[in-house]
């Protein structure tokens, strides 16, 4: 048996196709959202197409399918409900099938399967639905900040740059998607921008934050601290030469009363 195996990735679907003769089976990765189109196999030119027959089988949902005679060209039995499954143009002409938009629900298995006079042929669609997350960057109490990929599918990776004392979790939805939650705490008051990084089969992702925006961090109070001790120090040493000279001048005229001066 001879078997191929490639990988295509784009920006929104990917997919890895397995063959061998006559079957074909395709993982395939598509943004929720967007259309996708799939495709019949390719049959010998020298093999004459009989029946055409896609079979749907949903996750969520009953199986269902629709088909063409070719020798005829009318089409027999439709029973998917789902309008956004479709021909994508006259089955007479084009026998992909199409998906528009993609939704979650549309998860599953799509097979065409293709009887010819040479024999038969199928390609099977293993279809996944990615969903991309929402992100977003908040800062905290004390030094913390919080980084969230919320509704993704699947499950977002957050890093972050610099690493700090983190806690990550995920939350799954009822609809399949996942929330990524990581928090992380930077005691160290060198640090003072964070960068949260959001990696997802949908792209690639970044927020940063200022540690010291808009409010009086424990860094900061701590510096203030400093600065007011230090005016302090300079306000109680420049009061003591002033007590010091002020001191001098009485005690010598204490000693020296006979002494006048002149303005």
């Amino acid at each position: 048996m001879h078997t191929l195996k490639s990988t295509l990735a784009l920006r929104l679907l990917t997919s890895i196709i397995i063959m061998v003769p006559g079957k074909y089976n395709t993982w395939l990765s598509v943004q929720m959202g967007t259309k996708a189109v799939l495709c019949c196999p390719r049959i010998p030119p020298t093999s004459g197409l009989i029946l055409t027959t896609w079979k749907i089988h949903l996750r969520d949902k009953p199986s269902c399918s629709m088909s063409l005679n070719r020798e005829t060209n009318q089409s027999g039995k439709n029973n998917c409900t789902d309008g956004r499954i479709s021909w994508a143009s006259r089955p007479d002409q084009n026998l992909e099938l199409q998906i528009h938009p993609v939704s979650i629900s549309h998860e599953g298995d799509y097979r065409c399967e293709m009887g010819a006079t040479d024999g038969n042929f199928e390609h099977t669609y293993h279809l996944q639905v990615l969903v991309s997350p929402e992100v977003t960057l908040s800062l905290e109490k004390n030094r913390t900040v919080e980084c969230k990929a919320i509704a993704g599918r699947p499950a977002a990776q957050i890093f972050w740059a610099p690493e700090g004392d983190c806690v990550t979790g995920k939350e799954y939805q009822d609809n399949g998607t996942v929330t990524t939650r990581s928090r992380c705490h930077y005691p160290d008051c060198n640090v003072s921008t964070v960068t949260c990084l959001v990696s997802h089969p949908t792209g690639n992702r970044s927020q940063s934050i200022d540690l010291f925006a808009g409010r009086l961090t424990f860094c900061k109070a701590m510096g203030l601290d400093i600065l007011l001790a230090s005016i302090f120090c300079l306000i109680l040493c420049l009061l003591n030469l002033s007590s010091f000279f002020l001191l001098d001048i009485g005690l010598f005229f204490i000693f020296f009363p006979h002494v006048q001066y002149f303005y």
